[in-house]
């Protein structure tokens, strides 16, 4: 009987990672895969996005966080080429704390980084390709997000 528990928890648990691990998304809104833009954010989902970005404590988390995977890639890399998952995670923080307002879903497959989603300002959409070239290991940038309808553009 443990056997079997055992068995089922750990399928369970494996599909559970599955399915969670395939796109890094900026906020709740974004969409679940890099095959859609979603659908665009009202404004009280945006000015929720903005609250949270912008937090110095938000701010300062995904901050560390890419410090965090680069010092690890450093230590233990060494020149090597970076997971798709480091550079997917990295470009997320990235784009979460320089477009506040967004709602971007990222994925990364072998460097090339696909982002989806909705900005508020033209701005914000040709600002995602050099933010995400900032991060080591991108090699290329393919960009499908769109300008949110609607909503008065970031000021800030």
């Amino acid at each position: 009987m443990n056997k079997l528990t055992i068995l089922l928890l750990t399928g369970v648990l494996g599909l559970g990672v599955a399915a969670c691990g395939d796109v890094a998304r900026t906020s709740r809104g974004a969409p679940d895969s890099v095959d859609t833009v979603g659908e665009a954010p009202n404004l009280d989902r945006v000015l929720k996005n903005e609250s949270d970005a912008t937090n110095p404590i938000r701010r300062a988390q995904a901050n560390s966080d890419i410090r965090a995977r680069e010092q690890r890639y450093n230590l233990f890399r060494q020149g090597g080429e970076r997971s798709d998952r480091n550079v997917q995670s990295e470009v997320r923080s990235k784009l979460e704390v320089n477009l506040p307002m967004s709602e971007l879903a990222v994925q990364a497959n072998d460097g090339i980084i696909t982002v989806t989603g909705y900005v508020q300002t033209q701005n914000d959409l040709e600002r995602i390709e050099p933010l995400a070239q900032e991060i080591r290991g991108v090699k290329d940038v393919n960009v499908q997000a769109k300008i949110g309808p609607n909503l008065p553009p970031y000021q800030g």
